[in-house]
């Protein structure tokens, strides 16, 4: 059958979400539509999660400025394959095979495993057999962060992952600006590398305050409510997936600057010359983009969905 295209960009505003809620439910299993939009459909995404589970793949096929193009997919009640996100959530020993493999675990993590490989030109069978392999290895420092609840889960990320960000980046910051300084008559892209880390910088102090001022109290209290019966203070921004939204497009960007400070380092290779400051400049830089997958997975593949879950199971329970 022909995947239909919808455009959204003809129907009224008010009937755009019952639209495509109508069209996606009329999809048997394996059947795939997709939309056509003038902006970024990802609140859609949140409350396709929120109202109708893990029953879908999303994929983008354009991704602006001007036009948008998402390929959903119902997936087959049969056969539902888990994405990479998912399989990550439960078990992180898998990361470290993705990871060797250049598969994303983070922000690429709504990908279901084939998806992933045929996009990266891989065998599906030869990426399970690296999984199960996986399987027989011991877990070093691993948490079942799958289980844990997610206020706890939110402590997490701040006292572990957003304290490594804060701790490192003025070391980080000074290291690159001092190597620029000595090496980059020679070589140029340590200018590069110094300049992008600085906006990197930037960025995520911004984005961890908003995370801690903002989205993270909301989810505490929601978690409160579920467990006392009481209710919940609508928030501000309208909505948990309006601030996951924005969160989710900051670790994007994110993670492309520091996927482009790895390309400008042919993948963190040094020179024979190297000094010590150098050495210790690209170890660093890739200690930091490694802190960073684990801590964008935490987010985006198990706290984020499950709080849109959460504040949907408040509705409809009358608590919010």
């Amino acid at each position: 059958m022909e995947t239909q295209i919808l455009d959204v960009t003809v129907i009224e505003p008010k009937l755009k979400h019952p639209t495509i809620f109508k069209r996606f439910d009329e999809l048997t299993g394996g059947e795939e539509l997709i939309i056509h939009n003038d902006h970024d459909p990802k609140p859609l995404y949140y409350q396709l999660l929120a109202e109708r589970g893990q029953i879908f793949n999303w994929e983008y096929l354009m991704s602006g400025p001007e036009v948008w193009r998402v390929l959903i997919g119902k997936k087959n009640p049969d056969n539902q394959e888990e994405t990479i996100g998912e399989i990550v959530a439960k078990d992180y020993r898998k990361a470290m095979v993705f990871k060797k493999l250049g598969i994303d675990f983070c922000c690429g993590g709504k990908k279901t495993l084939t998806e992933a490989c045929v996009k990266k030109g891989l065998a599906v069978e030869e990426v399970k057999l690296a999984l199960q392999s996986a399987d027989s290895g011991e877990y070093v420092n691993a948490h079942n962060f799958q289980d844990w609840a997610l206020d706890f889960l939110s402590d997490y990320v701040v006292n572990v992952h957003h304290k490594y960000v804060r701790d490192n980046i003025p070391f980080i910051g000074e290291l690159a600006t001092k190597v620029a300084r000595v090496h980059g008559d020679k070589r140029p892209e340590l200018i590069g590398v110094a300049n992008v880390f600085a906006t990197v910088a930037q960025e995520l102090s911004m984005h961890m305050i908003k995370e801690e001022r903002i989205l993270f109290p909301y989810i505490r209290d929601m978690v409160t409510a579920r467990e006392l019966g009481t209710a919940v203070m609508p928030a501000p921004f309208g909505g948990v997936m309006n601030p996951i939204q924005m969160m989710e497009m900051e670790h994007e960007g994110a993670g492309e600057e520091l996927e482009e400070i790895r390309q400008m380092t042919n993948s963190y290779t040094l020179p024979e010359d190297a000094c010590t400051s150098y050495r210790i400049l690209f170890q660093k830089l890739q200690e930091f983009k490694n802190d960073l997958h684990t801590h964008v997975h935490l987010e985006n593949n198990i706290l984020f969905p499950k709080s849109v879950q959460l504040e949907q199971q408040l509705k409809d329970n009358s608590q919010l």
